[in-house]
């Protein structure tokens, strides 16, 4: 998907669902109980967005230095700030981490190296994220009155934390495994027609090297890069409460009562739903989902401004930032062609492969 559609999707989906939650939800008393908002407790709010970039940068900061090279800080808010605006216009979520491994790179930490890095953020906020549900779960005793749907995609994520952390293990302790299990996929989209044949080889010698380089830095970061790596998952863990207490101090400036667990809780299986919806940034879902989540702490004449301002705070801006830096540092269309490296690199090789049998 290119820079200019996955924006294109991502504007439509996000005015549109902006567009039908206020309509369907605003009415003359919602004005009077934001008129009467705490306006200290407002500035609390962003002042928690601003605490959220800064512990990003300082993770990214870490990490970096975990894998044994050095970037100023300066360049680490540019690239906590580029991830927002690469994930907001690509499927998933997954366009942050090839445009933050560019910039990387222009600072001269080779490939290998980068997407270490990227890898370990990524994963570092899922399991972070997801670990918060069942701690949320032990603090407040039970869960909110959702029936068996929420209760259900709790169980999913524990399932799936448990897998990431296993899968985490495996590619470290077992790298020839993983290997194994790369070649099986390999044949197996070649053997259903997904793949061309004389792609195959071309693809896994390409998968093989990546793995190798994968475990080689992660190795490094737990190694001798464990005096960064160990303070930036505290980092993060600091930056996602930051990101999960701006709700609640939103909800707390209209004058209304909200547990703190129980929001942290929606929140964390809110955002981690994200990730797996398929439109760029996950546009649409997160406008109308974060109506919903509101919608059981507020009334829903309130619901539905908090939601909006609650995205325009903790994400719009970020990506504002980050759409900046993306033009300024990497330039439109080299961004553009960087979303698409990975297609590329994969058809490369296997055309290298089919012109060295030739």
């Amino acid at each position: 998907m290119s820079l200019r559609k996955g924006l294109s999707i991502f504007l439509f989906l996000s005015v549109a669902m902006c567009g039908a939650v206020l309509i369907f939800s605003v009415d003359r008393k919602s004005f009077i109980v934001f008129k009467h908002a705490n306006t200290f407790k407002i500035y609390l709010a962003f002042m928690l967005v601003v605490c959220v970039w800064l512990l990003d940068a300082v993770k990214m900061w870490l990490l970096v230095r975990a894998a044994g090279e050095s970037i100023t800080f300066l360049t680490s808010m540019e690239l906590a700030w580029i991830n927002y605006f690469g994930a907001a216009i690509t499927p998933m979520q997954s366009g942050g981490g090839p445009l933050q491994m560019y910039v990387m790179y222009q600072h001269g930490i080779s490939v290998g190296k980068s997407v270490a890095i990227t890898i370990i953020r990524t994963v570092l906020v899922m399991l972070i994220l997801g670990a918060m549900i069942p701690f949320a779960i032990m603090i407040k005793g039970n869960l909110p009155k959702m029936g068996w749907g929420i209760r259900g995609f709790v169980s999913y994520v524990v399932v799936f934390i448990l897998a990431i952390w296993l899968a985490l293990v495996v590619s470290v302790v077992k790298p020839a495994l993983v290997k194994r299990l790369a070649a099986w996929i390999i044949t197996f989209l070649r053997r259903i027609g997904f793949l061309k044949a004389e792609w195959e080889i071309g693809l896994l010698r390409l998968v093989i090297r990546e793995i190798d380089t994968y475990n080689e830095n992660v190795r490094a970061f737990l190694t001798t890069g464990r005096r960064y790596f160990l303070p930036s998952v505290f980092t993060a863990f600091a930056q996602i409460v930051c990101q999960l207490s701006v709700m609640p101090c939103m909800i707390w400036a209209l004058g209304f009562p909200v547990s703190y667990p129980e929001c942290v809780l929606l929140q964390a299986l809110f955002l981690f739903l994200l990730y797996f919806i398929p439109t760029p940034g996950g546009s649409g879902a997160a406008e109308g989902g974060a109506a919903f989540v509101f919608s059981m702490f507020v009334p829903w004449n309130v619901a539905g401004m908090l939601g909006i301002g609650w995205r325009f705070m903790t994400e719009y801006t970020g990506i504002f930032m980050g759409a900046i830096v993306a033009v300024r540092r990497i330039g439109w269309q080299l961004a553009n062609q960087i979303m698409s490296k990975k297609n590329a690199e994969a058809k490369s090789a296997g055309e290298d492969q089919e012109s060295g049998a030739d």
